[in-house]
């Protein structure tokens, strides 16, 4: 159970700021992405133990240069639910749903796991 309370609604302004945050040069590139907001992973969709805040699905930017015309769009989705669990204290949702964000991009322009360490988007 999450310690801290916040509503969907004002959790998705949360992820609107974040959006609005982003360096300018990524704006181009989130013109292509689909954010979305869900309480919860899907079911399955973690390994015991482990907890997912964030996922992008898609093909990174460096696979194929850009989203192939006709597809689906690429989606980033924040899970609020475990966002929220992850934080202690209201304040501290907006810098986390950023870094959960940020790390979600980089992955969408592919960037690999250690470089997102190597980062702090991790």
């Amino acid at each position: 159970m999450s310690r801290v309370h916040i509503s969907s609604d004002e959790f998705e302004e949360l992820v609107v700021r974040a959006i609005d945050s982003l360096p300018d040069w990524t704006t181009s590139f989130m013109e292509q992405i689909a954010v979305l907001v869900r309480d919860q992973p899907p079911v399955g969709s973690t390994r015991p133990g482990t907890t997912l805040l964030g996922q992008f699905r898609g093909i990174p930017s460096t696979a194929h240069g850009g989203r192939v015309p006709g597809s689906m769009p690429n989606t980033i989705t924040l899970f609020r639910l475990p966002i929220l669990g992850a934080c202690r204290t209201p304040e501290e949702v907006p810098a986390r749903i950023l870094k959960v964000l940020g790390h979600e991009v980089g992955h969408a322009m592919g960037i690999s796991e250690r470089e997102l360490r190597e980062l702090g988007w991790f």
